[in-house]
């Protein structure tokens, strides 16, 4: 159904925020599901509701009128309200909730997402589930721009005001090398810097956390390769062409690729991070907190018993919850 011209409508205003947030109307389109024209018609309709020019569209970006500035400190407060009438009508009752946006990072996707979302559907019978996944850093854009209810990520600094944060798991970086390249009885650093470091990508944020890391610790590593998979990382190490510095979560979702390489901690001062389950503050009652409740005990399961059972050092390196 097309709305009607004159009203303002929660629809127009989620496309407005979006195609500010966004700065155009194709990415608004994109994180929307929506197509280009249908977000131009609202814009249009919402426009003609108010009787002002809110975005100058003939611009790359698009750029806030005046009055569309004005209207933009209001929408965030109307997109609120939405979302707190729709948790106040659910009250404590998960089971009358009819849309949950799920966002999780890509070390989850094989073997915890498919199973929390089917305890989830268990409670959640009349629930439409949306599930994004991707790395930490994107997931929090799109928790930032309400595009997301709940999100399972790495933490990425300090805890915002509008954050409701439950930490589930930290784990420590550790080391892979390629298998029987390493004599146990030399200094392991010493020998490590003799081989290529196959590089995590610093255009995420845990590449960048391992590289700051590395900058902290005075080394200088030579590399050649900076990659953005788990698998081609643990595939050129476990070939000889270098060695890595990976999470547990990293080395269990390309297991295939165990008995190629050797796992041991950091040669030099610890570093690890926290994936937490963050929530706006507020808007889904004690869901959050129920969720990640369901969460510890699949990722004890499906995560820190198999890494332990694998390499007996991880008892020190994964702690949950």
């Amino acid at each position: 159904m097309v709305d009607s011209p004159g009203r303002i409508t929660l629809w127009g205003v989620e496309v407005f925020v979006a195609t500010a947030e966004e700065g155009s109307i194709s990415a608004a389109a994109r994180r929307l599901g929506a197509s280009p024209s249908a977000v131009s018609q609202q814009l249009t309709n919402l426009e003609g509701a108010i009787g002002a020019t809110l975005l100058q569209r003939n611009t790359r970006p698009v750029v806030l009128t005046p009055a569309g500035e004005i209207f933009r400190r209001r929408a965030g407060t109307i997109l609120n309200e939405a979302a707190l009438a729709r948790a106040e009508l659910a009250m404590a009752d998960m089971t009358n909730l009819t849309r949950f946006r799920l966002g999780m990072i890509e070390d989850f996707e094989a073997d915890v997402t498919p199973r929390l979302l089917t305890r989830l559907a268990g409670d959640l019978k009349t629930s439409q589930f949306l599930l994004e996944t991707g790395a930490s850093h994107y997931l929090h854009d799109l928790l930032d721009a309400r595009a997301l209810d709940v999100i399972v990520a790495a933490e990425m600094g300090a805890e915002a005001d509008w954050m409701e944060l439950h930490p589930l798991l930290t784990e420590g970086f550790v080391v892979a090398a390629p298998r029987g390249r390493l004599r146990p009885d030399r200094d392991a650093l010493k020998q490590l810097k003799t081989l290529p470091l196959v590089q995590y990508t610093t255009r995420h944020h845990m590449g960048r956390l391992i590289a700051a890391h590395l900058a902290r610790q005075n080394l200088t590593l030579s590399h050649r390769f900076e990659l953005d998979s788990y698998h081609a990382i643990l595939a050129m190490v476990g070939q000889g062409a270098g060695w890595t510095i990976l999470t547990p979560l990293a080395l269990m979702r390309a297991r295939r690729f165990a008995d190629q390489i050797d796992v041991m901690p950091l040669p030099f001062a610890p570093l690890s991070r926290t994936i937490s389950l963050t929530a706006r503050k507020g808007i889904l009652q004690d869901m959050p907190a129920r969720v990640a409740g369901e969460l510890k005990p699949l990722l004890k399961e499906v995560v820190i018993n198999p890494a332990i059972a694998a390499y007996p050092f991880m008892a020190d390196v994964l702690t949950l919850h």
